[in-house]
Order: C-alpha cells, then sequence, then structure tokens
C-alpha cells in the first residue's frame, strides 16, 4: 500500500512541575512542545509518528515538507525497512543526524502504526513473538536547581508510586539533597547533558561517588570525546549511559561492541524511528547490553518506546518526563500506574490514536 499524505502536526500543551519555570536548548519551555507526524496510506489507513521536537520543530517541519515528503508520498509501504533505505541513501549528503533523522524518525514511526493495524497486532507483537505487559517507569525531572526544590519533588515522586529517579542537575548539593530525601533503596540517577569537559567529569564523579548513583549520564562535552569517556569510565565507580545525541544504529554499533558504556539509551523520535531502535536493541541483546531509552515525550514517540519495550526485555525501564500536563495526548494510555509501572499497550499498531480533541485544542497554527 501506497502513502498516499503526509502531515505535520506541532502541539504545544501548557504543564506544571515542581520547580520554575525551566527547559534545555538554551530556552525556557513555558508548554512542551512536540511534533506529530499524520501519514495516510491508499487502503484507508491513518498511522501516527512523531519527529524531534522541542526546540527544533521549526526546522523538523521544514524538513518533513520540503525534503522527506516529496520523496515518500507515493512510495510502498509493504517492506518498512527497504523503504526507509531508499529514503535515507539520497538524503545522507544533508547529515545523518539532526532535522531530516528526525523527520524520518517521525515518518518511520507512524508506518509501524500502520503495520500493525494494518496486522492487527501491536508494534510490539510485530517485533517478537514473546511480549510483556508493563515495564518499569522512572521519573525524570527537569532541571529544578535549589536543593530544597529538587528535596521536595522527589519527596512527592515516592507519594506518586515511583522507585526509581532522574535528576539534571550539575551540582553535588543538589545530588545530595535527593539521596537525603529518597534513602538509599531508591533507585537515583543523573543526567548532566554535557555539562563537563572529561577532566572534569573524572572530578565530579569522584564527589559524586557517595550518593550511589544507578548511572552518569550524558557527562561530558563534547559529546563526541570517546578518549574522555573511557578515561571516565576507568577513573570512576559509576555506570556511564548515553546515547540520545548519537545519531543512527551504526554510531552505536562500536560502543556496544567495545562495553565501554553501561546503559545505551537511543531515542526513538531522533536516531531512525522503531526500523533503528530495532536494530540497536537486537546489537545490545547479543552483546549483553542493557538499553534504557531516552524518552522524555508524550506522543507517539513514547508508545513507540513501550512498544519496543514490549518486545526487548533488556530495556530495563522507560523514562516518563516529570511534568504534569494540562490534558494527555492518549487518555490514560502511555499514563504511569500508582505502582510505578507502565501498560504496553496491546491495541494494533503503536497502541492508541491521539484523542483528536486534545490535537485541536493544542495544536499550534
Amino acid at each position: 500500500m501506497k502513502i498516499t499524505s503526509i502531515e505535520t502536526i506541532a502541539v504545544a500543551i501548557p504543564y506544571k512541575h515542581d520547580g520554575a519555570l525551566t527547559g534545555f536548548g538554551g530556552t525556557v519551555w513555558p508548554k512542551m512542545s512536540y511534533l506529530l507526524i499524520k501519514v495516510k496510506t491508499e487502503d484507508g489507513l491513518t498511522g501516527w509518528g512523531e519527529a524531534f521536537g522541542y526546540n527544533a520543530i521549526p526546522a523538523t517541519i521544514a524538513a518533513v515538507e520540503s525534503i522527506v515528503r516529496p520523496l515518500a508520498e507515493g512510495q510502498d509501504t509493504s517492506d518498512i525497512a527497504a523503504l526507509m533505505h531508499k529514503l535515507k541513501k539520497p538524503l545522507h549528503i544533508f547529515g545523518r543526524s539532526g532535522p531530516v533523522q528526525y523527520a524520518l524518525s517521525g515518518l518511520d514511526i507512524a508506518l509501524w502504526d500502520i503495520a500493525g493495524k494494518r496486522a492487527g497486532k501491536s508494534v510490539a507483537a510485530l517485533l517478537s513473538k514473546s511480549t510483556r505487559p508493563s515495564v518499569p517507569a522512572y521519573k525524570s525531572f527537569m532541571r529544578l536547581t535549589e536543593p530544597e526544590v529538587v528535596s521536595r519533588a522527589c519527596k512527592r515522586a515516592l507519594q506518586q508510586g515511583y522507585r526509581s529517579l532522574k535528576l539534571h542537575e550539575i551540582t553535588v548539593e543538589a545530588v545530595a539533597a535527593a539521596r537525603e530525601a529518597i534513602g538509599n533503596d531508591i533507585s537515583l540517577t543523573l543526567d548532566v547533558n554535557c555539562e563537563w569537559p572529561a577532566a572534569e567529569a573524572i572530578r565530579m564523579a569522584e564527589k559524586l561517588a557517595p550518593y550511589k548513583l544507578k548511572w552518569l549520564e550524558e557527562p561530558i562535552w563534547p559529546p563526541e570525546d570517546l578518549v574522555g569517556l573511557m578515561q571516565l569510565r576507568r577513573a570512576s565507580s559509576i555506570p556511564v549511559a548515553l546515547g540520545e545525541n548519537l545519531a543512527n544504529a551504526p554510531s552505536f554499533m562500536p560502543l556496544i561492541e567495545a562495553g565501554s558504556v553501561d546503559y545505551f539509551q537511543p531515542s526513538v523520535t531522533k536516531v531512525g524511528g522503531i526500523s533503528e531502535m530495532r536494530e540497536i536493541a537486537e546489537a545490545a541483546a547479543s552483546h549483553g547490553r542493557t538499553l534504557a531509552p531516552h524518552s522524555p515525550y508524550f506522543g507517539p514517540g513514547l508508545l513507540a518506546t513501550l512498544q519496543l519495550a514490549g518486545a526487548y526485555p533488556h530495556i530495563g525501564e522507560i523514562e516518563v518526563f516529570g511534568v504534569d500536563l494540562e490534558s494527555p495526548l492518549f487518555g490514560d494510555v502511555g499514563c504511569v500506574g500508582k505502582d510505578g509501572m507502565f501498560k504496553i499497550p496491546d491495541a494494533p499498531g503503536l497502541g492508541a490514536d491521539p484523542d483528536p480533541h486534545a490535537v485541536e485544542r493544542y495544536r499550534i497554527r
């Protein structure tokens, strides 16, 4: 069946969280912004994808509408891997990372949604004969900065049922406040968003060691400094996590084979969609590595990540962004239960379509 249309739909949803208004990418985020990709095929099916995202939405829209859509509309969808290869190869001259890759990621997710609907199966069931019904969630806070705010947020997360938390802080004092608030039995991870050069990262890891971090995420600037990363891994007892800045499946393979990273974090809306996440998951499984996907999403990117978790048991737990949206896109689907678990949707495709009323309400015109 051929693609008949590809539409970009940007939404911005008001939210609340525990600290002062903050954000990433050098800007403050007054709302949570997501880019939905709506794909239709000639048999009347509609698939939903999500392309990264946030501050990059205008550039990703341009990539979809001016580069990807003209090539993809009219293409046959019966073999997703073959189609994505057909699209990626001529587009590599525009970069194997960034907005073009994000656009392809959103398209790929939507095509898997359609494939599942066509087969009457969830994407997880398409990927694996053996699936699981649920996966643990961990709450991933925005940067809160002040130790007392960090402490208060962590205590609230425990009351919500979470047993695993992630900070985006860059001070020892904030991490210490979190550990004091939650005790020693709760899993605590730290993402510093490539804050430190390697030598400083090694010094900071020594200071952070008493707080028993499950992992230290994206610790080094620039993220391409793999020599510095290996130096840190040898010098520190804290496990290392990274992957959201790796552009595609091939970029993961040397690190998976080398064993210099403890937790791999591909991001389905950035890395090439479900197809490339599948390659990464299978390579990690063959080498005994653990995946902890980057997934601070509330749209189809989250549902795609859950479907992958349903198919691959070495995906340990799934990130949920620590904000309260004014209204969810999928109702109760994709929400964390009181037991701190994600139920993996088992309806055909990704498991749910966005609520059309929510899409219309929050759509950016």
